[in-house]
Formats: C-alpha cells, sequence, structure tokens
C-alpha cells in the first residue's frame, strides 16, 4: 500500500473479502491523511434479490462514515457466458463512475483464494508464464476505455479466513452470494476441489507463493523483451519497423513478447494476440516465409519498402489493415 494510487474507489458486492477491504481502505485512508474511499455497489440484474442487496452495502458504508453509490446495470441481463459478461458490465460501470469522478484507481477484494483459483484455471488452459504469474496488485484497468484508471488489489497476500476473522471481531455482517456455489461455473468447481488439493500440499498459499515466483519471473522477462524491442524496432508514423534479423537472433520468449508488443503498439489493442496465431507469425517470419504479406491482430506484416528499409533489406514493415486505418504510413 505504500505507493497505493488515490483518490480512489473501493468496489463493494457484500461478500465478505469486499466487506473487509472497504473497512480497511477506510482505517488506511483515515490513518495517512487522506480522503476516503468512495464505495461502489454494482447491480447487474442477474437476481431479484440484488437490488436490496445493494441497499445493505450502501447502509454499511455509510455507517462507516462513507459515501458511495449503487452503479445498476440497465440493459437485459446476460444470459451466457455469465461470468464474462458480469464482469464486462461490472468494469464499464465502475470506469465511467471513477472517470466522472476524477479518481486514479479502483480497489478491488481479490484474495490469496482468488489468486489460487486463477492459477489453476489458467493452468488448466495451458497458460504461459504471464498467466500463471496470476493477478498483479496494480494493474490496468480492465476496460480499455478507461486506460487513465488503474484497479488495485491489495489482498492477494491475505486469506478469505483471515478476513472473515476480522469481520467476526467487527461484529460486521455480509452477504453470501449463491452464484459462489453454483458448480456450473469453473471456478467454483475449483472451489470445492480446493480441499483435496490441500490434502496433496497445493494450498491456496502455496499456489498464490508460485504466482509471486512467476510474476518476479514474468518482470524479468518483460525487462529482457523492452531490450530486444529497443533495438529491433522503429517506430514509423503509424506503423513500425521490425530487424527480423535481430529478432531472429533473440531467444524465442523474448522474440515472441517482442512481436506481441509490435502489433499491440501498431493495432492500439491493449490485449496480446492469441499465443497459437502470434507462433505462427513468428515462425513465419523466422522462415523468411512473409514475401507476400500476413495480417494478425488489426496489423498486416511484410517485407518494408526500400525507402524505409531501416534495418537494411532484413526490415519489415509493421502497419495498420487498410480496413482499419485510412492512412499508409508507407506511402511518402
Amino acid at each position: 500500500m505504500r505507493h497505493a494510487p488515490w483518490p480512489a474507489a473501493v468496489g463493494v458486492s457484500g461478500g465478505s473479502d469486499s466487506v473487509a477491504l472497504m473497512y480497511l481502505l477506510a482505517g488506511w485512508a483515515s490513518d495517512h491523511g487522506l480522503p476516503a474511499p468512495l464505495v461502489v455497489c454494482v447491480d447487474h440484474g442477474l437476481r431479484p434479490e440484488a437490488k436490496a442487496e445493494a441497499k445493505r452495502v450502501m447502509a454499511w458504508a455509510r455507517a462507516a462514515g462513507l459515501k458511495g453509490q449503487v452503479l445498476a446495470h440497465e440493459g437485459s441481463a446476460p444470459s451466457r457466458d455469465i461470468e464474462a459478461a458480469a464482469r464486462a458490465i461490472r468494469y464499464g460501470l465502475i470506469g465511467a463512475f471513477a472517470r466522472k469522478k476524477k479518481l486514479a484507481a479502483v480497489y478491488v477484494a481479490h484474495t490469496e483464494d482468488d489468486q489460487a483459483e486463477t492459477f489453476l484455471l489458467r493452468l488448466a488452459r495451458g497458460s504461459g508464464v504471464d498467466g500463471l504469474s496470476g493477478m498483479r496488485p496494480l494493474a490496468p484497468f480492465p476496460d480499455p476505455a478507461y486506460s487513465d484508471l488503474v484497479v488495485a488489489r491489495p489482498l492477494l497476500n491475505v486469506s478469505r479466513q483471515t478476513l472473515r476473522a476480522y469481520l467476526q471481531g467487527l461484529e460486521q455482517d455480509f452477504i453470501d452470494d449463491p452464484m459462489n456455489a453454483d458448480p456450473r461455473f469453473t471456478r467454483v468447481q475449483l472451489r470445492q476441489a480446493m480441499p483435496e488439493l490441500s490434502k496433496l500440499g497445493l494450498t491456496p498459499a502455496r499456489l498464490a507463493l508460485t504466482c509471486g515466483h512467476l510474476a518476479r519471473a514474468r518482470g524479468a522477462l518483460e525487462l529482457a523483451a523492452e531490450a530486444v524491442m529497443a533495438r529491433a524496432s522503429h517506430p514509423l508514423g503509424s506503423a513500425m519497423l521490425l530487424d527480423s534479423e535481430a529478432l531472429g537472433c533473440a531467444p524465442p520468449e523474448l522474440a515472441l513478447r517482442t512481436l506481441a508488443s509490435v502489433l499491440m503498439a501498431v493495432s492500439g489493442n491493449p490485449y496480446r494476440p492469441r499465443f497459437e496465431r502470434l507462433a505462427a507469425l513468428y515462425s513465419a517470419i523466422s522462415r523468411g516465409d512473409i514475401a507476400g504479406g500476413r495480417t494478425l491482430h488489426g496489423c498486416r506484416i511484410g517485407p518494408a519498402p526500400k525507402r524505409f528499409q531501416h534495418f537494411g533489406a532484413a526490415t519489415l514493415v509493421v502497419e495498420p489493415e487498410k480496413d482499419r486505418s485510412s492512412r499508409n504510413p508507407t506511402k511518402p
């Protein structure tokens, strides 16, 4: 919390973790002479009782001397991929609120248990170092429309059991969301399997510790990839020039990260391309099989015209696809 961005909002669903975070943040802000956090509670429109639960959250906030607002989703409730849809609704509403209030960050109550579940979910998907490093304490806001905000997770090293004991000491109630026990969701299935996994030594604390080790490795890889990008790329208007020889000389992991960063920079997409397609493009570049050009992530990749061969004959140009940009930076 030493470098905590402020002023801020805290997302409170009414569950034990978020209610505990509300009290902890309020106390921390008071101790440091900072404005109290604003409390936001999102009604996704998924359950009829959600409206009443949001009112309870606001009552708890007022009792703690905090101001807040219920943010209600006014569209139709999502019927498929409910977790992802609800997440998009939640961060869209909170992002708009935070920007209107000129806040720097939104604090959320992801815990050590959530970190462990995230690790297992991503392990099942075959994620690499970045995915298995888990959630970051400070990260870009999940909705790219609000890139001026950050999301803060100060409880990643705290267990849910510890937070519930804290609330018990305060004699503070909380709400159990029945969706957190719905076995249709993979995260819930993992949560229910955790007691058996813990018997094998795969406790939430151990899994979260592994995330920490991988997060340090990720940081080192990111720094090394920045160095590769600095020597292997060059800006050209809305496009970028890429040294395919330098890319080929770099270790594959660093080359893939550099290639992804270039594609993200040119396309403006805050997310990396899917690994399989990124690896296929890298393989084509390594083989020199790029003469006809390739497309990926809203970009076209091909040999640079002679006048733009900043790195010699090995220069590639990565530019926005023509149907996504009215400008072609490689034209004089």
